[in-house]
C-alpha cells in the first residue's frame, strides 16, 4: 500500500505561514514622518482612511506613493468615486512650513472634499494615532 506523507507539507505551510505573520506588519510602514504632538482623543474610525502625507522635504505622498501637486485634487476625485463626505487624513511633518501643510489642505478643498483632518501624536509617546 502507498500512503502520502502530509508531513512535510505541513512544516512547509507552518513556515510560511510564520514568514508571513512576521512580515505583514513591516509592509504597512508608510512614509515616515515626525508629527507634532496634541492632546486631542484618538478618532475611532473603523474603514481605513484616505492618508495625504507631506515628509520633511516638502514632498506629497497619497497613501505611499508620491504624487505631484496638480495631480492631487483629480486623484483623489477618482479614488473616492467623486464623493465629498469622504474623510481625508493630512500628516505633516514638524519639520516643514506650515503654509506647505495648508496648501495641500487647499488643494484638497478646492476639489469639493469637506471633511479633511490633521494627524498627530499623543506628547511624550511615538504612538502614531488618529487625532483631531
Amino acid at each position: 500500500m502507498s500512503e502520502i506523507n502530509v508531513t512535510p507539507m505541513v512544516d512547509v505551510m507552518l513556515v510560511l505561514l510564520v514568514i508571513f505573520m512576521v512580515t505583514a506588519p513591516l509592509l504597512t510602514v508608510g512614509v515616515p514622518v515626525d508629527l507634532p504632538q496634541t492632546q486631542a482623543p484618538a478618532i475611532n474610525e473603523p474603514k481605513e482612511p484616505l492618508v495625504i502625507t507631506i515628509d520633511a522635504k516638502g514632498g506629497i505622498y497619497l497613501q505611499n506613493n508620491p504624487i505631484d501637486p496638480k495631480d492631487l485634487g483629480p486623484r483623489l476625485i477618482a479614488i473616492t468615486n467623486n464623493n465629498p463626505n469622504a474623510t481625508i487624513y493630512v500628516r505633516g511633518d514638524r519639520a516643514i512650513d506650515y503654509g506647505r501643510v495648508l496648501e495641500v489642505m487647499g488643494i484638497v478643498s478646492s476639489a469639493g472634499f469637506t471633511k479633511v483632518s490633521l494627524i498627530a501624536e499623543l506628547p511624550g509617546t511615538n504612538d502614531k494615532a488618529l487625532r483631531r
